[in-house]
């Protein structure tokens, strides 16, 4: 995998944390994603796990 991939994957689990910080703030919200809030935070930590060295 290279460097530009790894970077990617990173970047996509960062906006996916945000995005579910934010809804727990409850600055944004999003009703569809509401529920799915964990197994969101769980595919992201997944995706920093398998990008990681």
């Amino acid at each position: 995998m290279s460097n530009k991939t790894r970077n990617l994957i990173k970047l996509i689990a960062l906006l996916i944390v945000g995005i579910c910080v934010l809804m727990e703030l409850h600055i944004v919200s999003i009703p569809a994603l509401n529920p799915h809030k964990f197994w969101l935070m769980l595919i992201s930590f997944t995706m920093v796990l398998v990008s990681s060295k």
